[in-house]
């Protein structure tokens, strides 16, 4: 595989970066929030032969935000993976992780005819769970204590959430707060609030609502993906509620939520497995 070689695009409130590995075509998008480029090098390492893109999203590691706005909207993102696929050259291929898989289903729901094949894998829709409200009641108590308690705090609860297993219930809801301590994490506030995470996604990637209309017309082939080893957490539920709302089934991947990193951001999956089956969806 080449080296990636960086580019930027100018967007409302942001620089855009992005990565450009060349290969054959279909182009491949590999993107993730707010997890960045950095995040798909060993996934992108198993497609040496394809053309393959990264980014960063706004907010994220090199794409800056240039407004100083306290949030970003899933609107924003799919806009921007309008503005890389454009720069690009499409239609591609596109598999997307967690958020990425919000801003691709908001992508493919305005502009279909940029996208063949989407492989979302398990987008944290809070909204399409049976019990949202509790859910998003959840989501939008992360964000407000990292914004009153810090980074600590907040990742603490995030932790608890996404590792639960089961439905999100009022008595969650009302069970004491994790300490930050339990997970390796800080306890002491430093006073920051730039955190992609938890302070710029939070409440817009969870609380989004997709057009299911305009998906299920889309000419774009949509694949809800869920971690073969991720049982009932919460992007798996979601993931899952998601396919439902599309009249689909879900595809297991191998591993769990990060099923496909081999070491980045300090998480080992099943990379290999996973490659080897993220490349049988899209050849199917």
């Amino acid at each position: 595989m080449t080296e990636p070689q960086s580019h930027t695009i100018e967007a409302p409130g942001a620089v855009l970066h992005y990565d450009v590995r060349d290969g054959d075509e279909p182009t491949l998008l590999l993107i993730g929030s707010p997890m960045a480029a950095p995040g798909f090098a060993t996934l992108a390492s198993h497609f040496a032969a394809q053309r393959v893109v990264t980014y960063d999203p706004r907010g994220s590691e090199r794409s800056l935000r240039t407004d100083g706005a306290a949030e970003n909207t899933v609107e924003e993102h799919a806009d921007d993976l309008r503005r890389v696929i454009e720069a690009v050259g499409g239609p591609v291929d596109v598999f997307a992780s967690s958020g990425g898989a919000v801003n691709a289903l908001a992508l493919v729901a305005r502009h279909p005819e940029l996208v063949r094949t989407l492989v979302a894998h398990e987008p944290p829709s809070a909204t399409a769970l049976p019990e949202s409200e509790t859910a998003l009641k959840a989501c939008k108590d992360i964000h407000e204590t990292y914004l009153a308690s810090g980074f600590g705090a907040g990742m603490a609860k995030f932790i608890a959430l996404v590792s639960h297993q089961g439905p999100i219930t009022e008595a969650y809801l009302a069970q004491p707060a994790p300490d930050p301590a339990a997970f390796g994490l800080p306890t002491e506030d430093d006073g920051a609030r730039d955190d992609a995470l938890l302070g710029l996604n939070m409440v817009t990637c969870t609380g989004y609502r997709h057009d299911f209309d305009a998906l299920r017309a889309a000419s774009t082939r949509i694949v809800l993906g869920v971690g073969a080893d991720s049982g009932e957490t919460f992007a798996a539920r979601t993931a899952e509620g998601v396919a439902q709302e599309l009249g689909t089934a879900t595809v297991a991947f191998p591993g769990d939520h990060g099923g496909f990193l081999g070491g980045e951001y300090g998480q080992t999956g099943k990379p290999d497995e996973f490659a080897a089956k993220l490349l049988e969806v899209l050849e199917s």
